[in-house]
């Protein structure tokens, strides 16, 4: 059932994209609480549980119609909280003693400076924007960039689940070196693949936004500019029209033209 004031704050997506803020200590919490049994497990499921509500709340907006600003705003922010503490948890915390590290490499975290670095450059990018009045939402790019690194980042976190001593007894000898490397080459594959579309699509919004940085730029602006594109388009294709009416005019009259008689 739709609500009575599709524009009202605090609607249900709203609420959802509180929630999945709510959700993040709690994830952080259980990561790095080895004194509770099967701590990791639960961090993963909150985690993912975190992840379904990007994709819920979205969902609700669009077919309650109650897209507002403050919801464009405050789903962007509760989607980079999310995944920055997610990167920064594989990162942070290996797991546990003399277990193998289950946390990327220096290259991953070369990876996770860079994806983090984007997330603050869009992030400034939208603050320039909303000075001028104008709210930039999240594109497509940007979410088959967050459904990337929600993948990625709940990878390792599984990872370090399964290496914790809730599952293995590192005495045992149960940890096979050549497998566990594989693993973690994929994981770091994986991950670096992350950081190139992350890249791609932050560069492909920041250009696409580039005319935020104009000093004029603002709704009237946008507003403005897209008339003049409306009427430049239209313009063109009056002009063909009237090409292809001229060009049809000059066939006919040439096949009506009569032929010359031959002399006899």
């Amino acid at each position: 059932m739709k609500e009575q004031n599709p524009n009202k704050l605090w609607n249900t997506p709203n609420k959802i994209s509180l929630a999945r803020i709510l959700l993040i200590p709690l994830v952080v919490f259980f990561y790095l609480a080895t004194f509770i049994p099967f701590g990791k497990l639960v961090a993963t499921i909150l985690f993912v549980v975190a992840c379904l509500t990007d994709f819920v709340d979205g969902h609700l907006a669009r077919k309650n119609n109650q897209v507002t600003d403050f919801g464009k705003f405050f789903d962007s922010i509760a989607d980079k909280a999310l995944i920055m503490a997610g990167m920064i948890l594989i990162c942070s915390a290996p797991a546990i003693g003399s277990a193998p590290i289950t946390q990327p490499t220096w290259l991953g975290i070369a990876c996770v400076i860079i994806m983090l670095g984007r997330e603050f450059i869009i992030s400034a990018l939208r603050q320039i924007a909303a000075s001028k009045g104008v709210v930039l939402a999240a594109d497509k790019g940007g979410k088959i960039k967050a459904t990337v690194q929600y993948v990625s980042v709940t990878l390792y976190m599984v990872f370090a689940f399964i290496m914790s001593p809730d599952v293995l007894d590192y005495n045992s000898s149960m940890v096979d070196d050549k497998a566990y490397g594989i693993v973690h080459l994929v994981l770091m594959i994986i991950f670096v693949l992350t950081t190139l579309i992350t890249i791609y699509t932050g560069a492909s919004y920041l250009i696409r936004n580039r005319k935020v940085f104009y000093n004029d730029y603002s709704p009237n602006f946008v507003a403005v500019e897209n008339k003049a594109d409306k009427a430049e388009e239209k313009q063109i294709t009056n002009d063909v029209v009237a090409e292809n009416e001229n060009a049809s005019k000059i066939n006919a009259a040439t096949e009506e033209k009569p032929k010359p008689k031959k002399k006899s």
